[in-house]
């Protein structure tokens, strides 16, 4: 099944009776049971529930996974993934984080007694002296937020073969439409699901997707334990939202190549960051692990009075933090999701008060710019 119609029939259910062609929304806590010691397979739903449970066997068909978990919001998913791990446990990750990611690894893992050593896993060299048999995962986003760059992620299980070491990739980016880190390796991807698989940005939701059956039972037996579930409605939701996944990816991935190259003939313009552009140092690994490249561009301007303009006077594109919505989105990412990094490893990182990050919408592109170049002035 071409990934396009896996969106919409990877989880059909033909056994129900009525026919309905949208999953039902289960508003239901708890199940009866059908006698002592029976269970109709749903006893209370933060355990399962239907219609979450049909959320999940979509995602997990579209990423190649044994299954996959719903959760409340993207950094629930992430929490609940870090309780795998125990004091001392070693953690190396992508220094281009999310800056929610990095604010639980800094605040609530190594409190936990965790590990986290950040290294750029574009280059995946620096990730051989931290090697040790503390090392329990390679944490990876690829492309990176902000700063878009990738990582090879077949190149990444390659090094941690033999080990017992996770790859972990965070997949949100560029969605199972586009990408499948289980097929390269990876053991566990992370999604917010609140971004392109929903849609809409109508509501919060994570994945994690497990690539064998040992994995998913421990993962299933935290979430369990720690509660933080998809309800039912926002499960419809995000099933919903997938439909047109296709459609709004490539719809916005055209977008994006546009935009993206009108910027770097705007003389306010210093520096754009979009990996589909053939000159992103990321391009080549790009095209060989991945179908498309997706739509988020982060661009640097000329001083920080140009940023702030920008992000005044755009109309029609909304200043707002989040991404991968059917409406394009502009972030300062210095005042807004690396806010709590700390200065110091924002600006090594070129995250600084220069920077915007622009989710690319399905809008016209041609109004799109036409937006940009007014904000540009």
């Amino acid at each position: 099944m071409k990934p396009d119609t896996a969106c919409i029939h990877a989880a059909r259910d033909n056994t129900t009776s009525t026919g309905t062609v949208a999953v039902p929304i289960y508003q239901s806590a708890t199940f009866a049971h059908p006698g002592v010691g029976q269970s109709t397979g749903y006893d209370y739903s933060r355990s399962q529930n239907p219609t979450r449970e049909h959320a999940e066997k979509l995602v997990a068909a579209l990423e190649g996974g044994f299954g996959a978990l719903a959760f409340s919001t993207g950094m629930a998913a992430i929490a609940t993934l870090m309780e795998l791990f125990s004091p001392g446990d070693e953690i190396i990750a992508t220094d281009d984080l999310y800056g929610g990611s990095i604010r639980l690894f800094d605040n609530l893992s190594k409190k936990n007694g965790l590990v986290i050593h950040y290294i750029d896993t574009s280059d995946l060299s620096q990730a051989e002296p931290l090697l040790s048999p503390k090392t329990k995962a390679l944490f990876i986003e690829s492309p990176t937020n902000p700063m878009m760059k990738v990582t090879d992620i077949s190149a990444a299980k390659k090094l941690i073969a033999g080990r017992d070491i996770l790859l972990i990739c965070d997949n949100t980016f560029l969605t199972p439409y586009f990408c499948n880190p289980i097929a390269l390796g990876a053991d566990i991807i992370v999604h917010s699901g609140t971004k392109y698989l929903a849609g809409h940005n109508d509501t919060l939701c994570g994945f994690l997707v497990a690539a064998n059956a040992a994995l998913d039972e421990r993962l299933r037996f935290i979430q369990k334990t720690s509660g933080a579930v998809l309800s039912p409605f926002d499960a419809f939701l995000v099933t919903r939202g997938i439909k047109t996944l296709a459609l709004r990816m490539e719809k916005a991935q055209q977008n994006a190549a546009a935009i993206a190259n009108w910027l770097r003939t705007q003389p306010k313009v210093t520096k754009v960051y979009f990996v589909g552009l053939p000159d992103h140092e990321g391009y080549e690994i790009s095209t060989r692990q991945a179908r498309g490249f997706g739509s988020m561009i982060s661009f640097t301007v000329d001083s920080e009075e140009t940023a702030r303009a920008v992000l005044e006077r755009v109309k029609l594109i909304l200043f707002a933090e989040s991404l991968g919505g059917v409406e394009s989105l502009i972030t300062y990412p210095v005042t807004q999701t690396h806010a709590d990094v700390p200065e110091a490893d924002r600006l090594a990182r070129g995250i600084d008060e220069k920077l915007l990050r622009l989710s690319v919408g399905i809008e016209s592109a041609e109004d799109l710019i036409a937006d940009l170049a007014q904000a540009l002035g």
